[in-house]
C-alpha cells in the first residue's frame, strides 16, 4: 500500500483509503464495482465468494479514493470451521487498519443478523471514522429503514447514514460526494487512469472462480482453488493457463461435467469476461487437478494472494 506520509505534499488534491466491511452477501463487491464504474471484484448470488482484499480506485472531483473490498466476516462454527475460512475472516478483520474511513455495509432486507453483530463488535474499539450504509433499500418501507438505522446507531457510533441500492447505483454518488468533502488533502497515490492495484494474474483467477460459483452448486466451489500458472501477453492477445484444484476425484468429475460440458462452459464465460475486462483477446486454458489437502498448505494461500492465519 503506498505511503501517504512519504508522498510529496500537494494541497490542491485529496486522497484517502476507505475500507468496505460487512457480513457475507451484504453487497460489498457490487458496491466497489459501482464506486469504480467497472467490474474489478467478483459478484455471485452466493455468500463468501470474495477471498482477497481488492483495492478499487476512483477519482471524484479532486479526490482520489482507494476502496478496499474485503471478504465477508462471519462467525465460524460447524462445517465452516476450516483453515481457509479462518484465514479469510482474519484477513478481513485486519483490512481497515490505516484507512481514513470504514463503510459498514448492511443488507437492509434482513434484520440485524448474527454476522452483522460480529462485525459491529469488532468495530467497537476502532477509532477510524465509520459510515453506515444500508444496501438493497429499493423495496423496503421507509419507516422500517429508519427503525433499522436507529437500532444500528444504538450499537455503534457512525458519522452519518446512507441508504442505497449498490446494484442500481442509487445513492452511491451521495457517498462519493461526502468522501470528497471529508478525506484529507494529499497527492494522488496511483496513476489517474488506474482503477485497481489487484494483480492481473489474481484477477484472472478470480474471474474463473466466479464462473465456478455461478455454474456449480453446494460446497464444490468453496473447496476449489484457481491458480494462474502462466500469463503471457503479446501481439495476438493474452494467453492464460490456469489450474483448478479440487479436493476429490468426485468433485473433479462434477466440475468437468458430462463430455466436458461444465468446464467448457466455465472456460467460455471466463474468456468472454476477461476479454471485456482486459480489452484484449484472451486465450484461456483450464486444467482440473485433485489436491485433497490444498487448504492446509501455506504456500497455496500465497499463490492465491491470501494470508495464512493459523
Amino acid at each position: 500500500m503506498p505511503d501517504k506520509k512519504n508522498a510529496q505534499k500537494n494541497t490542491s488534491k485529496k486522497c484517502g483509503f476507505i475500507s468496505i466491511i460487512g457480513a457475507p452477501n451484504a453487497g460489498k463487491s457490487t458496491l466497489i464495482n459501482s464506486f469504480t464504474g467497472q467490474k474489478i471484484s467478483i459478484v455471485t448470488p452466493k455468500a463468501q465468494t470474495t477471498r482477497n482484499r481488492i483495492r478499487g480506485i476512483r477519482i471524484y472531483e479532486d479526490t482520489q479514493m482507494i476502496f478496499v473490498d474485503t471478504p465477508g466476516i462471519f462467525r465460524i462454527k460447524g462445517r465452516l470451521d476450516n483453515q481457509l475460512n479462518r484465514s479469510i475472516v482474519q484477513m478481513a478483520k485486519t483490512s481497515f487498519e490505516g484507512t481514513d474511513f470504514i463503510i459498514l455495509l448492511i443488507d437492509a432486507q434482513k434484520d440485524i443478523t448474527e454476522d452483522d453483530r460480529e462485525v459491529i463488535e469488532l468495530l467497537k474499539n476502532e477509532k477510524t471514522k465509520k459510515l453506515l450504509v444500508l444496501n438493497k433499500v429499493d423495496i423496503i418501507d421507509k419507516s422500517r429503514l429508519l427503525e433499522l438505522s436507529q437500532k444500528l446507531n444504538e450499537l455503534l457510533q457512525f458519522e452519518t447514514v446512507f441508504m442505497i441500492s449498490a446494484l442500481k447505483g442509487k445513492g452511491v454518488e451521495d457517498i462519493l460526494r461526502y468522501l470528497a468533502k471529508e478525506l484529507p488533502e494529499g497527492p494522488y497515490l496511483y496513476p489517474e487512469d488506474e482503477i485497481s492495484d489487484f494483480p492481473a494474474r489474481l484477477m484472472a483467477a478470480d474471474v474463473t472462480r466466479e464462473r465456478l460459483f455461478i455454474n456449480l452448486h453446494d460446497e464444490i466451489p468453496y473447496n476449489t482453488m484457481v491458480e494462474t500458472e502462466t500469463y503471457k501477453e503479446d501481439a495476438r492477445g493474452i494467453r492464460i493457463n490456469q489450474s483448478i484444484y479440487v479436493i476429490s476425484e468426485t468433485h473433479k468429475k462434477m466440475l468437468i461435467g458430462t463430455k466436458g460440458s461444465v468446464i467448457k462452459k466455465v472456460g467460455e464465460e471466463s474468456r468472454r469476461q476477461l476479454t471485456k475486462m482486459l480489452g484484449k483477446k484472451v486465450h484461456l486454458f483450464l486444467h482440473v487437478k485433485v489436491r485433497d489437502k490444498w487448504m492446509e498448505n501455506k504456500e497455496n494461500y500465497h499463490i492465491s494472494g491470501l494470508e495464512f492465519f493459523s
